[in-house]
This record gives C-alpha cells, sequence and structure tokens, in this order.
C-alpha cells in the first residue's frame, strides 16, 4: 500500500477539564467551614464579590437566587432555582462565563453600549448605596451622652456602631486560657537560673505535646543542641517535678510514677503495679497480686489509686478550641409522617456580584488589559455564584434521596438501617458516583436520632438467613451490642455464641466478622468480661 498524503475529518469527543470545571467540584467536596474560608478568599481576591450580610430567609421561601435587577447584582442565597434562570436574570449579555464561552472575552459591543445607556443611572445608584453606607462624617461622631438613653439602658448609637444588644459582647471581658507551654515557661524562669540547661529546658518545652508527653527521643535532642546526654536527662529530671505532676513523661506508666512519687506512694507494691498495666488492662488481678505480693482488699485499693491518677495531665489546660458540628442539612418530621429536608442556610455563604461597581470602573480602564482583567473578574464572580448554588442544589438532592432510603431508620432505630451504597443514590438521582462520593464528604444531617455524618447511612450488607432480605451492617453491630449489654456473669456470650444468637435472628454471620464488629466497638473478649464482671462482683474497680 503506497503512502499518500491525504485529508480527512474524525469527530470525536472529550471532557476537558475548564477551571471553572475544576473550581465546582472542588467546591462540592469541601466542608462548611472549608467552604467558608474558600469563599472568604475570594472576597479578597475580586473586587466584584460582596457579601450579602442581610439575606437572611430560610430555605424553601421560593424564591431562588437573589437577583436585584435595581442595582444589577446577582446573590448566591440559600435557595433552590436553577442556575440557569439565576444566570438569566444576572445580566443580559452572552453567557461569558460557561466552560464553553470564550474566555478572553473583554467588555465588548453589548456591554458597552449597556453601559452607555445606563450610566448615568448606575452612578447615582451607586452614590446612593455609598450615602446608606456612610451617613455621618467622620467628625461628627461624638461620645455617649446620657440623654441618648432609651428603654431599657441601651445606648442610642449612631450609623455605623450598629445596635447595643448585637455589638456589646460579654464574651470580649473573658480572659484567655492558659496554655500548658505558658504555663511551664512561668515555671521555667524561677527553677533553672544556668542560661545552657534554661536553652535544653525551653527545647524539651516546645516539644511536649497537647497530653503533656514528650515523644522524643534525648540523645537525637543532645545532639541537635551539642551537649551531654547526661546533661539533657537531669534538666529533664528538673522539668518532671514541674506542675502538673506527671508531665513530660515519655510512656503511661512513667506518667503515673511521676503523680504517685508526688503523692508518696510509690512503693515497693505499686512499683510492680505500674510496671505491668497490661495486666490490670486485661482485669487479671490474681497475677497482680501474685507480682505486688498483696491480698484482694490492698489491690482493690492500689487499683483505686491508680484510676484517680491523670492519664493526661495537659489535657487541663488551654489547647486547640473544639469546634462543633454544624450540620449541612436539616430533617423533620411533617405532620402527615413524612419527612421534610431543608439546608441550613447558616453554612451557604450568601455572595453578591456587584455589577454595578463593575459598570463603573470598566468606564475607567485605560487599556485593553485592564479590560480584561475585569471581565475576568466578572466571569469568575459569577461561576462561583454559580458552583454555590449547584453545590446547594447536589446535596439536597443527595440528602432527600438518603431520607428516602433511610426512612424506617429516622422512624424506628438503628436497628431499621437499611443496605446502602452510592450506585444506589446515584442510579436514583442520576448522578455519578465519584458525585455522589464528593458529596457525602465531610457533610451532616440533624435529624429527630441525632447528627449524622452522610457516610453513615452507607453501610455494607450482611446476608440474611434462607434468603431473606439483607441487614445492614451497622444494625448488626447494634444487636451484637445489645446482646452483650444483656448478659449475665453466669452466662458470658463467646464470638461463638452470638454467631449462634445472630443465626436464629435471620442474620447469617462469620465469627470473624463478629470479632471484627466486636472490637469496632470497644467490647473486650468474652475472657476480659468475664475477669471484669468477677472483679466487681468481688467488690474490685471496674
Amino acid at each position: 500500500m503506497a503512502l499518500t498524503p491525504r485529508l480527512e475529518f474524525r469527530q470525536t469527543q472529550s471532557l476537558v477539564m475548564t477551571p471553572q470545571l475544576m473550581q465546582a467540584i472542588k467546591l462540592l467536596q469541601l466542608s462548611n467551614m472549608d467552604l467558608v474560608a474558600y469563599v472568604d478568599n475570594e472576597l479578597e481576591r475580586n473586587p466584584l464579590l460582596d457579601r450579602d450580610e442581610a439575606d437572611d430567609r430560610p430555605v424553601g421561601d421560593g424564591d431562588g437566587p437573589l437577583i436585584e435587577t435595581g442595582d444589577e447584582r446577582a446573590s448566591m442565597g440559600p435557595s433552590l432555582e436553577s442556575v440557569e434562570a439565576a444566570s438569566e436574570r444576572s445580566y443580559d449579555g452572552p453567557d461569558v462565563d460557561s466552560p464553553g464561552g470564550d474566555g478572553e472575552m473583554s467588555s465588548g459591543d453589548w456591554m458597552q453600549s449597556d453601559l452607555e445607556t445606563n450610566s448615568e443611572s448606575m452612578a447615582a445608584k451607586l452614590d446612593t448605596d455609598l450615602g446608606n453606607v456612610f451617613q455621618d462624617d467622620p467628625g461628627t461622631r461624638g461620645e455617649h451622652d446620657p440623654s441618648q438613653m432609651t428603654g431599657g439602658d441601651t445606648w442610642s448609637q449612631s450609623a455605623g456602631g450598629g445596635s447595643g444588644g448585637e455589638d456589646y459582647n460579654l464574651e470580649a471581658f473573658v480572659a484567655a486560657e492558659i496554655s500548658l507551654h505558658d504555663h511551664l515557661e512561668q515555671q521555667l524562669a524561677l527553677a533553672i537560673a544556668d542560661p545552657a540547661q534554661r536553652l535544653i529546658a525551653q527545647y524539651l518545652i516546645d516539644a511536649v505535646d497537647e497530653a503533656g508527653y514528650l515523644r522524643i527521643d534525648l540523645a537525637s535532642v543532645a545532639d541537635k543542641l551539642g551537649c551531654d546526654v547526661a546533661l539533657v536527662e537531669a534538666v529533664l529530671r528538673t522539668l518532671q517535678g514541674f506542675d502538673p505532676a506527671g508531665v513530660f513523661a515519655r510512656s503511661l506508666s512513667e506518667c503515673l510514677e511521676l503523680q504517685l512519687k508526688e503523692r508518696d506512694r510509690f512503693d515497693p507494691a505499686m512499683r510492680a503495679l505500674v510496671g505491668n498495666l497490661e495486666l490490670l488492662a486485661r482485669r487479671d488481678f490474681a497475677q497482680l497480686r501474685k507480682l505486688c505480693g498483696v491480698d484482694d482488699e490492698d489491690i482493690a485499693d492500689m487499683v483505686a489509686e491508680i484510676r484517680a491518677l491523670d492519664p493526661k495531665p495537659g489535657n487541663r489546660f488551654g489547647s486547640t478550641v473544639v469546634q462543633p458540628v454544624v450540620p449541612d442539612v436539616v430533617v423533620k418530621q411533617a405532620g402527615d409522617g413524612s419527612w421534610t429536608v431543608e439546608l441550613n442556610t447558616e453554612t451557604l455563604p450568601k455572595v453578591l456580584v456587584n455589577q454595578t461597581y463593575y459598570a463603573k470602573v470598566v468606564k475607567t480602564a485605560k487599556d485593553q488589559t485592564e479590560k480584561s482583567y475585569l471581565t475576568d473578574c466578572l466571569q469568575t464572580a459569577n461561576w462561583l455564584v454559580k458552583s454555590l448554588d449547584q453545590r446547594a442544589k447536589t446535596i439536597l438532592k443527595v440528602a432527600t434521596e438518603i431520607v428516602r432510603q433511610q426512612d424506617l431508620f429516622l422512624a424506628r432505630g438503628v436497628q431499621y438501617l437499611r443496605p446502602l451504597n452510592l450506585k444506589m443514590i446515584a442510579d436514583q438521582i442520576g448522578m455519578h458516583e465519584s458525585t455522589v462520593s464528593r458529596v457525602t464528604s465531610n457533610k451532616y444531617m440533624a435529624t429527630s436520632r441525632g447528627i449524622f455524618e452522610f457516610k453513615y447511612f452507607f453501610t455494607s450488607a450482611i446476608q440474611a438467613v434462607e434468603g431473606g432480605e439483607a441487614h445492614s451492617s451497622e444494625s448488626v453491630r447494634h444487636k451484637i451490642k445489645e446482646l452483650i449489654d444483656a448478659e449475665s456473669i453466669d452466662d458470658i456470650l463467646s464470638d461463638d455464641t452470638l454467631v449462634k444468637m445472630l443465626k436464629d435472628s435471620g442474620m447469617d454471620i462469620a465469627r470473624r466478622t463478629v470479632a471484627k464488629y466486636r472490637e469496632s466497638l470497644k467490647i473486650p473478649s468474652s475472657v476480659q468480661r468475664r475477669r471484669e464482671k468477677m472483679a466487681m462482683k468481688a467488690g474490685h474497680p471496674a
């Protein structure tokens, strides 16, 4: 066959990951806290984006994304109107922010003609908006006058100050919690005077974790600081005398030892008990009595002393603030027994696209580069609004289908939790499994039974006996816990016994699976449970 040049046409399809599409995918998998941080960053970077602080409407009011045609601003609120309708009302020009649009499009004829027509009205509108914000001159605000007090002892403040009830925050007068490192540094100033030893001590203080433990090797510390290991150990012994007792320990046994020494209770019997904590964890009191050389009453008192100690002495000081879980979706039961699913408006940032400001500044653009920058900002802002709206709709769609699949769980409890996977949800709502997976990551649902992560409702299936309906793995865990909680001291249930009882209940499950579920529930083995119940019966601490 001869090689000859020729022309031919080929038609192919391919998915192009545009920056806008990548942004939409990224927003979909962000948690509500990460989303707020991302939007804050966009507000700082994009001059055409504003935060809508006044829009506190609940979800489901039917208004959709607010499009204020008077000042031509588009707002992303917690609504579920279609993206296309929101886009059409944002502005009347071509869709320059669509994935397939021209990313290099400048102001253009359509935009320039519209600006010439409405420039005067937009400028007047902008002056009105600025007047609403800055109502007083900088020098007109005076001191608070008692004559300005209204009912309820509330000061009448000038514009910009806000109401007294909103700005007066009692938490502003609360002293900050002192951290563990600050507490140790305060003691260091009085305990060690030598500059070299103080340098070593400061290095060790910086290495202490939040629980108060020292997790580094002393030889590596000596090597980094260029000193002898003996000197580091001497400094460490001094630091281990600091408050709280047990700080700077390198293991749990050393932490307990330091606290017992501080109480003058570290005798040979207690030393043997602290050195065999693994036996205490297994409740093997018979072996502990032999090692410690004490009787039943003494071992009970010693165990009680051990349990009174603090295994993490550093946790009593201020540390990282624990953020409460804020649900993305709220599920409520209606009067007819059905379930209503609503988005939590507190987790949805409300963003405005200020096209009024764009119309004003684009007229002052000196060259094509500045116009292209402004158009790119407008394109990015409008796409962010659409992405936030699409994210809200997708979350609500997935949550609604989850509630429909798990309605028995909401009505009757965890034993009625059905087996569920991503494919089942994706097929019902017409989306890809990867999209459902992103939606269910770091998202929480508030129900009458508590707050659950979306992924909690996705459980594997346990086959039923004789071809019955499959059981959820979470419901099997719940059944195992119920059986173990109901056992008596004379009838401790082994894993084999649990398998038989579960099969009698219609659950076909293997012994290794029962053991895995029991360990995931932090339930000890039958031998350890028997020892624990015997110890409780004999009067030993549990």
